[in-house]
């Protein structure tokens, strides 16, 4: 992508732009020769103002189609590296066409052939920003994270057509224009950012230094009663004390004594997605402010309905209840708590599922 260069071909602007000076120059000397003096000043200095025109014409081409080259380079480059903000994006994706005939148009040649370079490597961005998507889509779906919903409120400024499917690759062979080529990658680069926020938001860190587990998700046999109950979170061991992480960037929506769960922090990470953090002996956060994700938020205890020091620690998805587990960073990590879990045969307690 860096050989694509514009500076080079700019400063060859120059050349061209010249020699149609000359040459409009020539044409005037030679259509005034027969007239006479009067009459040969008078043409010439019509002639002069219209070469005048006509270069600043060129010149004004040259520059425009110069940035929309630079613009669409730009683009390319924000999708290829992830970087870039959606309205600057969207901007670049817009470059005007440049409308050239005659002297400027031949003038323009240079950077036409560039462009259709540019094109070819959008359609390859587009490629490569789909296979994203579509690895992106499928690590969503297996957290419980319907990608649909998530892009239910993103416009992404007009109907959104996979290469994949038969209606994009109809829409592809259409799309022979630089302006439909670009407008697609920009599309398809606004969808991908969208899925990727929502991944950012999934709680993948483990909220305690060392994860070691006496209760798993799923069905239990109740610390009080005895019988069989759903325990909606994992229950985390540890000292009074042990400091307490957010698991992912969110807004904490609850922060307070919270019956059965003690001390309660909830964090609202968007997407429909919130993690609750129970039985703290201290809250060091308020309600309503932004966490970032390993920020200390509590101090572990064991308040509400518990029978020791550990952390109840959930993952809900639109409200429901899943395994925190599948959506924390490492496998070896992942394996190691389960066995821990599998081992452990005392509970400790923790709110019903309600």
């Amino acid at each position: 992508m860096r050989r694509v260069s514009v500076s080079g071909r700019v400063q060859g602007l120059a050349a061209g732009i010249a020699a149609v000076a000359i040459a409009f120059s020539g044409y005037g000397i030679v259509s005034v020769a027969g007239m006479g003096a009067d009459g040969k000043v008078a043409a010439m200095e019509a002639e002069v103002e219209r070469m005048r025109a006509d270069v600043a014409a060129v010149k004004q081409a040259a520059s425009a189609q110069a940035k929309r080259v630079e613009q669409r380079q730009a683009l390319i480059a924000a999708v290829l590296s992830g970087n870039g903000d959606p309205a600057t994006l969207a901007e670049l994706a817009e470059a005007p066409q440049v409308r050239a005939e005659g002297a400027a148009a031949a003038v323009l040649a240079p950077l036409m052939r560039i462009e259709n370079r540019q094109v070819a490597f959008a359609i390859q961005a587009r490629a490569a920003t789909e296979a994203r998507i579509s690895a992106t889509e499928q690590h969503l779906r297996r957290l419980g994270v319907r990608p649909d919903r998530v892009l239910a409120r993103v416009d992404i400024g007009g109907p959104y057509l996979p290469l994949d499917s038969k209606e994009g690759a109809e829409a592809a062979a259409e799309a022979t224009t630089a302006d439909a080529q670009f407008r697609s990658l920009f599309q398809s680069w606004k969808k991908l950012d969208t899925l990727e926020q929502a991944v950012i938001a999934i709680p993948s860190l483990q909220p305690v230094d060392e994860l070691k587990l006496t209760s798993t998700f799923g069905v239990r046999s109740d610390p009080f009663r005895g019988t069989a109950a759903m325990h909606a979170g994992i229950d985390i061991p540890g000292k009074v004390g042990t400091p307490i992480y957010a698991t992912a960037d969110g807004v904490v929506s609850r922060s307070e004594r919270a019956g059965a769960y003690g001390n309660l922090v909830e964090i609202n990470h968007g997407k429909g997605i919130e993690t609750r953090y129970a039985h703290l002996s201290k809250l060091l956060v308020s309600p309503n402010t932004r966490v970032k994700r390993g920020q200390l938020i509590g101090l572990m205890g064991s308040t509400g309905r518990s029978t020791g020091s550990h952390l109840h620690y959930e993952v809900r998805i639109d409200g429901r209840p899943v395994d925190p587990l599948p959506y924390m960073q490492s496998a070896d990590m992942l394996v190691s708590a389960q066995d821990k879990a599998l081992r452990a045969r005392a509970n400790v307690g923790g709110p019903s599922a309600n």
